[in-house]
């Protein structure tokens, strides 16, 4: 059974970072009650225990409204111009599970794209190191620079890629267990 995604400009492939997962047999959605393929499997923030929601119910809205919650702490996040960028994001955009704190980085005035995490090798075969290193400001810089030499992919000091919408330049967060 298959079944098209919803396009999520700040989180363009969910099935690949591990945000929504396929499951053999279709479950309900708590959100829409109709069976679907694919489920969420990231964070959401709400005072009930969701699980299991189906991307169209994230896409449009609806299982934030119902269940009063939010994909993304709206504190964990970069500025960005306009609050309906972050309505998109918190309300109408899969997260991303990390150690600590999910953060979401933005630039050119709006969020990135979430492409997933990345240890420093991932980072060296596709040549963005350096591009990464010019986001390393002054007083954290050194401490950056380390962190950056110390990624493994799911290791214990973890590295979430993220893309500029407009320029394509490419932006990081680093988190430890």
């Amino acid at each position: 059974m298959a079944e098209a995604l919803p396009f999520f400009k700040y989180h363009p492939d969910p099935l690949k970072t591990g945000s929504f997962q396929r499951v053999d047999e279709p479950a309900v959605c708590p959100c829409c009650g109709e069976k679907t393929p694919v489920i969420y499997t990231g964070p959401f923030y709400a005072i009930d225990n969701v699980e299991g929601l189906c991307p169209g119910c994230i896409a449009s809205g609806a299982a934030a409204e119902k269940f009063d919650g939010a994909f993304q702490d709206s504190e964990s996040v970069d500025e960005v111009d306009g609050p309906d960028k972050l309505d998109e994001l918190t309300l109408r955009t899969p997260g991303y599970c990390g150690w600590q704190q999910e953060y979401w980085r933005a630039h050119c005035g709006d969020f990135c794209a979430y492409l997933g995490p990345v240890g420093y090798a991932e980072l060296e075969r596709m040549g963005i190191v350096d591009e990464i290193l010019e986001d390393a400001d002054e007083p954290d810089r050194d401490w950056y620079v380390e962190r950056i030499h110390d990624l493994v992919q799911n290791g214990s000091v973890q590295g979430y890629l993220f893309q500029c919408l407009h320029c394509g330049k490419h932006l990081l967060h680093i988190d430890c267990d």
